[in-house]
C-alpha cells in the first residue's frame, strides 16, 4: 500500500496492507530523491507501521522535529518505535513519546528503516513532522561538532558567517571542570525562521549528550543565553535542504557553582586550580586583591569566589619527582590589618594557603592546608592525568577525525594518537596495551594490537616516544560472526623522561620479566566504534530458511519425500551439534581470529 500519493524517485515509504489508517501529508519532497518532509496526522487507537528503503552504501538519519502526542497518555500505550531494519523484528533504535525532553534522531546503518506508530483512544489531536534523508557516512562536513574542555571558548557553525552546509547534523560536546557550571551565550543566530523550528535549529541540552534535558531549541534570527546545572552542555545543529543563512557563532566560560564547597582545590594534567570564598576570606579580615603566589605576578580572578589557574611549569610552581610519585606545590600568601590603629600593642598574622597536587599511578592526591600561626585546614580529593585518543587520516596526525561512528574499508590504515594534556613539558607517554573489542564494554572476544609494549598484530606499527604522544598504525579489520564494531582501548604509562629506569624507557618486556613497580602512572583512553562500509546489516534479525518452508508446509499432505527431508535435516542436525561442541571446547581453550581480505 502506498501512502500520500506519489513518491519522487529514489523512495519507498510502504505499510503493509490492513495495518494502517493514518495521514500522511508529503511535503517539500526532493527531485533526487534523498530527503522527505512528512507531517503524520494520527487518530486515537491507531497502529501503523511504514518501512523507508534507502539506496546502497547510504545511512538514513530520521529526525522528529515535532512532535505533538496525548501528554496525559502512557509512553507504553501511546509511541513511536524506531527499528533499523524492514520490519519490527529488526533492532530497536529507540522509542519516542510525549515524555520525551529532547529532539528525538535516530540513525540507520542497514538498508532499511521501519516506523512503528501506536496511539491510544483518547480522542486528541496528533501531530508528528518528521524530516528524513540519505547520506554518505564517509563524506564529513569540516569543523562539524567536536568536544570542547577548556573553561572558555568559541565555535561557530561550519563555513560561518558564510551560509551553512545543507543536510548538516552537527554535535558539540561542552565540558569544564567538576564544580563549575556553563554559561552560553549566542552572539547570533540566523537560520530559516519557523515558529516550530521544524527545519533548520538549534538544540541546547543541559548534561552531556542529546539524551540530557533539552534546555531550548530555538531558530530564526535571536541571540538566546543558556546556563548548565552540571559542568557540561551539549549543542546541536540540525539543519534541512533549502534556505541556508549565516548559521551561528557561540562563545562559553565556566562559572563556579555557589552551591558546592567554595574553598577547594582540584588538580589536572596540566594545571592546579584553588577556589577561596570571599566569605572564607572576610573570617581573617582579608579580600581576594591582596593574595598573591610565590610569583606575585601571578594574580586571581575576582568574581563572586577568588579563582587561582595555577600552571604546573609557571608562577612559582615547585616539581619534586621522587621514587613513584610527581608532587608539584605552591604557596598563596595574604596579611591581615589590626583590628584598629589605635591599639597600644599589635601583631599582624601571616596565612599561608599551601597546594600540593601529588601524582601517583592512575590518581591524583590533591592537598590544601592554611597554616595560621599553629592551625592546620586540611583537604584532600582524588583526581587522574587527563588523557585522549583520536584517529587521523595520516602519520602527520594533524587533524583528528571526530566522526562517530567511523566507517572505514577493510585493510586501511588507521593512524592513533593517545595525547596527554600537560603544561609540564618534561613528561611523555608510552603505549603498554592497546586492545580491541566489538562491544563497549570490552567483554570477551577482545583481541590485542600492543601488549606489555610489544607488537601483537602484523599491521600494527608503534612510532617512536613523541613527547606528550603515544602514535600507532593498523589496518582496519572486523570480527567474525556479523559483528560490525570494534571499540579500541589504549592504556599508557606516562613518566618523567629524565627517569633513565621508567617504564617508559623500558620498551617491549615480557609479562614474566615486567617489573610492574616500574611504571609511575597509568591512565586508560578508549575510542569507537569504527565500522567497516560495506557491512550495514548488523541489528537485523535472521530466521533460518527451512523453517520458513516448513511453516507454508504444514497444511501440504505428507509425501515420501518429505520423510527424506526430514532425515537429512536430523542428520544435518546432528552434525552442527557436533561441530558445535567441539567448537566451543577449542574456545575454551584460546579465542581464535581471521584476518578478512578486502574483496
Amino acid at each position: 500500500m502506498w501512502l500520500g500519493g506519489q513518491l519522487t524517485p529514489g523512495y519507498r515509504l510502504w505499510s503493509p496492507p490492513g495495518r494502517s489508517n493514518c495521514t500522511v501529508n508529503l511535503g517539500g519532497s526532493s527531485q533526487s530523491g534523498v530527503h522527505q518532509a512528512l507531517t503524520l496526522q494520527l487518530n486515537p487507537d491507531e497502529d501503523c507501521t511504514w518501512t523507508i528503503q534507502r539506496p546502497e552504501d547510504k545511512s538514513t538519519r530520521i529526525i522528529f522535529s515535532q512532535l505533538q502526542l496525548d501528554p496525559d497518555g502512557s509512553c507504553e500505550r501511546e509511541n513511536i518505535q524506531v527499528f533499523d531494519g524492514n520490519s519490527t523484528h529488526s533492532a530497536l533504535l529507540g522509542r519516542v513519546c510525549s515524555k520525551a525532553d529532547y529532539v528525538p534522531v535516530f540513525e540507520s546503518s542497514s538498508n532499511a528503516l521501519t516506523l512503528q506508530i501506536v496511539t491510544d483512544t483518547a480522542r486528541i489531536q496528533r501531530t508528528a513532522f518528521l524530516f528524513y534523508y540519505f547520506f554518505s557516512p564517509s563524506a564529513s562536513i569540516p569543523d562539524c561538532g567536536g568536544y570542547l574542555d577548556g573553561m572558555e571558548g568559541s565555535f561557530t557553525s561550519p563555513y560561518y558567517p558564510k551560509p551553512h552546509p545543507k543536510l548538516a547534523y552537527c554535535v558539540w560536546h561542552i565540558q569544564v571542570e567538576k564544580d563549575y557550571k556553563i554559561k552560553l551565550n549566542f552572539k547570533e543566530i540566523f537560520l530559516e525562521v519557523d515558529k516550530d523550528c521544524r527545519f533548520d535549529f538549534v538544540a541546547v541540552y543541559d548534561g552531556p549528550s542529546t539524551a540530557s534535558g533539552l534546555a531550548g531549541k530555538v531558530c530564526g534570527r535571536t541571540s538566546p543565553t543558556f546556563e548548565s546545572s552540571s559542568n557540561s552542555m551539549t549543542v546541536v545543529l540540525s539543519t534541512d535542504y533549502a534556505n541556508s543563512y549565516r548559521g551561528f557563532s557561540a562563545f562559553y566560560r565556566s562559572l563556579y557553582r555557589e552551591e558546592v564547597n567554595a574553598t577547594s582545590l582540584t588538580c589536572s594534567s596540566d594545571k592546579m586550580r584553588v577556589i577561596i570564598s570571599n566569605s572564607y576570606l572576610q573570617s581573617f579580615k582579608a579580600s581576594g586583591h591582596n593574595l598573591q603566589l610565590k610569583d606575585p605576578t601571578c594574580r586571581p580572578k575576582i568574581t563572586n569566589v577568588v579563582e587561582f589557574a595555577i600552571p604546573l611549569d609557571e608562577c612559582g610552581t615547585i616539581k619534586k619527582v621522587e621514587d613513584h610519585s610527581i608532587t608539584y606545590t605552591n604557596v598563596i600568601t595574604f596579611s591581615t590589618s589590626p583590628n584598629s590603629t589605635s591599639e597600644v600593642i599589635t601583631r599582624q598574622k601571616h596565612l599561608q594557603i599551601i597546594v600540593k597536587c601529588e601524582m601517583e599511578h592512575n590518581s591524583t592526591v590533591e592537598i590544601m592546608y592554611l597554616t595560621e600561626d599553629n592551625v592546620i585546614q586540611n583537604e584532600i580529593a582524588l583526581g587522574k592525568y587527563k588523557t585522549s585518543m583520536a584517529l587521523f587520516a595520516s602519520d602527520a596526525f594533524k587533524k583528528p577525525l571526530l566522526e562517530s561512528p567511523y566507517y572505514v574499508d577493510l585493510n586501511q590504515t588507521l593512524f592513533v594518537q593517545v595525547s596527554l594534556h600537560s603544561s609540564d613539558p618534561s613528561l611523555v607517554v608510552f603505549l603498554d596495551t592497546c586492545t580491541t573489542s566489538p562491544t563497549p564494554d570490552f567483554a570477551a572476544p577482545n583481541y590485542d594490537l600492543i601488549k606489555s609494549g610489544c607488537v601483537q598484530e602484523d599491521t600494527c606499527k608503534v612510532f617512536p616516544l613523541s613527547e606528550h604522544n603515544g602514535r600507532f598504525q593498523f589496518s582496519a579489520f572486523k570480527f567474525l560472526r556479523n559483528l560490525d564494531s570494534v571499540y579500541l582501548r589504549c592504556r599508557v604509562f606516562i613518566c618523567d623522561s629524565d627517569d633513565q629506569q621508567s617504564r617508559c624507557n623500558q620498551g617491549c618486556v615480557s609479562r614474566r620479566k615486567r617489573d610492574i613497580s616500574s611504571y609511575k602512572w597509568k591512565s586508560d583512553s578508549i575510542i569507537g566504534p569504527i565500522r567497516v562500509k560495506r557491512d550495514r546489516s548488523a541489528g537485523g534479525s535472521f530466521e533460518p530458511q527451512y523453517r520458513i518452508h516448513a511453516a507454508e508446509a504444514q497444511d501440504q499432505p505428507f509425501s515420501p519425500l518429505h520423510l527424506l527431508s526430514l532425515t537429512v535435516l536430523a542428520l544435518n542436525a546432528v552434525v552442527v551439534a557436533a561441530l558445535t561442541a567441539r567448537h566451543i571446547v577449542a574456545r575454551r581453550a584460546e579465542h581464535k581470529y581471521q584476518k578478512l581480505q578486502d574483496c
